[in-house]
């Protein structure tokens, strides 16, 4: 049952250079990164294929041997999966080992991450996973579930056949908030995936929605709409100490953490226009962010490097990914699409 589309977006902060399709990813390599050759030998059927999906992802590009820079040999069977990483070069060995358990996609994924770790010093991503909103085909109910990063063993998390919107994980943990009309409402949940324990975590009057989770985990932002119009509001992960940090008379959304969890930004249109607005965590003056005059920026999103800021911006009758630099400034456009999500190498978004 097709319920949902998943699309990657691979860029480097960087003006859009070329763009490559596979199925429904988007592949977009900024003008100034690097793309690293490497070949793939001994290698068939799904490994292959996830193999040259998550390097091509990480910034590698699957090529010949004889042009490659490194070269990735090894073999499948019998439940394991082996690979050995060479510098074609030197011909010093960078990695060897073997992986077992699991399955063929899941060992593949394994060795790419070390590969992506080996090679460039920075973690790899292909073993994260995603939480998203699917849609029933005649877009009555929606229900939240959890996959790869690829979108791959897609699962549900709720079987509600009501609606749901806008899931966060807790860092570190198996656990959701999310927001459902299960009971009729707009309320946020906190759902334990490890124990199945599912209960309310804001259920005020009116609106609650938009639960994003502290970067240490203790602390909820969300949209709350209890004191009137769509507000800031933050509390303990255990629901107390609710505190309110903005008081506007227009809706505010999509709030976000800054990485040191001493900043929120959101969207408001407190200034008529639609903006992008920083407050701080214990709460103060918001100040609008420079968003390089680009319109409507809504859906931030902040880079786990603390550099970057990802939104959507809508134009006419579409909408954009961009980012701007997390202080304010000029915007690059990277592609269309909306409400962007940034994996944990700062370099990798999902859309």
């Amino acid at each position: 049952m097709n319920l949902f589309r998943i699309t990657i977006l691979f860029a480097l902060l960087t003006f859009v250079g070329t763009e490559t399709r596979a199925q429904d990813i988007t592949v977009i390599k900024g003008t100034e990164v690097r793309i690293i050759p490497i070949s793939l030998s001994g290698y068939s059927g799904e490994a292959e294929k996830v193999l040259k999906f998550d390097l091509e992802i990480a910034g590698f590009e699957v090529t010949n041997a004889d042009k490659a820079q490194y070269n990735l040999t090894g073999k499948e069977g019998g439940g394991q999966l082996e690979g050995r990483l060479t510098d074609r070069i030197s011909k010093a060995t960078i990695l060897a080992k073997a992986y077992t358990g699991g399955t063929p996609r899941s060992q593949a994924h394994s060795l790419s991450d070390e590969i992506v770790q080996a090679v460039m010093r920075v973690p790899g991503v292909a073993r994260t996973k995603i939480a998203f909103k699917g849609e029933s085909p005649d877009g009555r109910t929606s229900e939240i579930y959890i996959s790869d990063y690829d979108g791959y063993n897609a699962i549900p998390v709720t079987q509600d056949k009501s609606l749901a919107a806008a899931p966060a994980f807790v860092p570190g943990r198996w656990h959701l908030f999310y927001t459902s009309y299960k009971s009729g409402f707009a309320w946020i949940y906190s759902h334990n995936l490890t124990t199945g324990e599912r209960r309310p975590f804001a259920k005020y009057g009116g609106l609650n929605t938009s639960a994003a989770i502290s970067p240490d985990g203790k602390k909820v932002a969300m949209i709350l709409s209890k004191s009137g119009s769509p507000d800031v509001w933050v509390a303990n992960i255990d629901g107390t100490g609710l505190t309110q940090l903005t008081k506007t008379p227009v809706d505010e959304s999509s709030p976000c953490w800054s990485p040191d969890g001493t900043k929120i930004c959101f969207a408001s249109r407190m200034e008529e226009r639609r903006g992008l607005y920083i407050v701080p965590s214990t709460g103060g003056t918001m100040t609008r962010l420079n968003t390089g005059g680009v319109p409507g920026p809504s859906e931030p999103d902040w880079s786990p490097d603390g550099k970057t800021i990802g939104f959507t911006s809508q134009r006419g009758g579409g909408f954009d990914i961009c980012t701007i630099p997390a202080t304010g400034g000029s915007a690059t456009v990277l592609v269309e699409g909306e409400d962007p999500s940034w994996a944990p190498n700062s370099r990798t978004v999902v859309f």
